[in-house]
């Protein structure tokens, strides 16, 4: 009977939840947000910081957020945090599926640059900040070193929101253009950084260094079996996949699923999350007809459905309200010039530095400030393994929704509608 319970009140947050992520996107649309945006700003809409504020009761009736040992019914968390991980995996894969390498090479010079430029800047602002909040704040908690705090804020400023950026490069039809190959190579180089960076925190954290050399092992040993090993096997194979009207059978595409799965247990297992294996197997599988209908068939399950759990899932744990005083609003100001300085500035300095015209290096530099979700997975993980209060939580989220909701129209007021090449 509990289990009938489970489910009904899940659907029922389900339902819940693709509504408001609706609605809020129709009001992004008219400031020219793409939807993937909106479902950020619903997740956090329907957590603590607006629902909670004007309705506590009927929001913990729907979302109950209980404590561990309660029963299922009694914990939002027991089933909406798996279900988001996969809607998060199989976003990841559809990028990786979506990315162009062949693009990539043509312009590496300039995506090397921008992307050590738009990690070194920001982490040193973000490491000063780490080093501020944990001697003077009590934005850490006492458990959290200081060498852990300075790498963490660090990793978190200079972090890309690489699947966002890969929508707004698609929303802007930005893609196969120079900016958009640029913004997206230096957004993919960022992030594989950032986890390397999370992982020797998370190992301080658990006073076990060689779980950051696991990590980070394994994650260039995955890489090199993804490129050199299944991607030649798949090319192989394929043909068995493929039918005579030249679409992907059944097969294929639970192969296909077989493959991102095991890839994202793997990286989990490893400590490197399930989103950067899902991402390079994505990479790694054929073009043509597999990637084709792959994308065909899990981007509309995916981002319709499963993606916006994540979201609420992460808004369910913002507390907006923690920012009670004129302090924290000036903290979570100080995050967000710092974030935005370190990032648009370097990179734009970087694209010019490589030969990229002005204007385009205006775009790139704000393509790159989007933090977004990957911003909201490397917090959450904070969050969850007590790095971090709950308050500068909250802080990195309003600087993840702010960063990610400037790109658009800033994009329009520096880039404007002129063709982009």
């Amino acid at each position: 009977m509990k289990n009938i319970d489970l489910a009904v009140h899940f659907f029922f947050q389900i339902g819940l939840i693709l509504i408001a992520c609706r609605i809020v996107g129709l009001v992004a649309k008219r400031f020219g947000q793409p939807q993937v945006v909106a479902e950020m700003i619903a997740g956090v809409l329907l957590g603590p910081s607006l629902f909670g504020f004007l309705y506590p009761e009927l929001q913990a009736y729907v979302f109950p957020w209980g404590k561990k040992g309660t029963p299922p019914i009694r914990d939002t968390q027991a089933y909406l945090f798996p279900a988001s991980q996969l809607g998060l995996a199989l976003y990841m894969f559809v990028v990786g599926l979506e990315f162009r390498t062949d693009i990539l090479r043509s312009h590496i010079r300039s995506s090397v640059a921008v992307s050590v430029a738009g990690m070194l800047t920001p982490f040193v602002l973000g490491s000063l900040l780490g080093w501020y909040f944990h001697s003077a704040t009590d934005l850490f908690p006492k458990e959290t070193k200081l060498f852990e705090a300075t790498l963490f804020l660090g990793a978190s400023m200079c972090i890309t929101a690489f699947p966002m950026l890969a929508r707004i490069i698609h929303f802007k039809g930005l893609t196969g253009t120079l900016m958009g190959t640029v913004a997206i190579g230096a957004g993919a180089i960022d992030d594989v950084m950032a986890w390397c960076l999370l992982a020797i925190v998370l190992a301080s954290f658990d006073a076990n260094m060689t779980q950051a050399a696991t990590g980070i092992g394994g994650g260039i040993g995955f890489a090199l079996l993804a490129i050199f090993v299944v991607r030649p096997l798949m090319m192989r194979c394929q043909k068995w996949w493929i039918d005579k009207d030249n679409s992907l059978t059944d097969s294929g595409f639970v192969v296909g699923l077989i493959c991102m799965t095991l890839a994202a247990w793997f990286t989990d297992k490893i400590h490197l999350h399930a989103v950067f294996g899902a991402f390079v197997m994505g990479t790694c599988l054929p073009r043509g007809v597999m990637s084709r209908d792959l994308i065909a068939r899990i981007q509309p399950l995916a981002v319709g459905l499963l993606l916006p759990l994540f979201f609420t899932y992460s808004g369910l744990s913002t507390k907006i309200g923690l920012l009670s005083s004129p302090y924290l609003w000036g903290m979570c100001g100080l995050v967000l010039v710092a974030a935005v300085a370190g990032k648009f500035l370097a990179c734009w300095f970087a694209a010019r530095l490589t030969g990229v015209p002005n204007r385009e290096a205006m775009g790139i530099g704000t393509l790159m400030n989007a933090r977004g979700l990957m911003e909201l997975i490397i917090i959450n993980i904070g969050l969850d393994r007590g790095l971090i209060s709950e308050a500068l939580f909250a802080i990195l989220v309003v600087m993840a929704v702010l960063t990610t909701l400037m790109a658009s129209p800033l994009f329009d007021a520096l880039v404007g509608g002129r063709k982009v090449v």
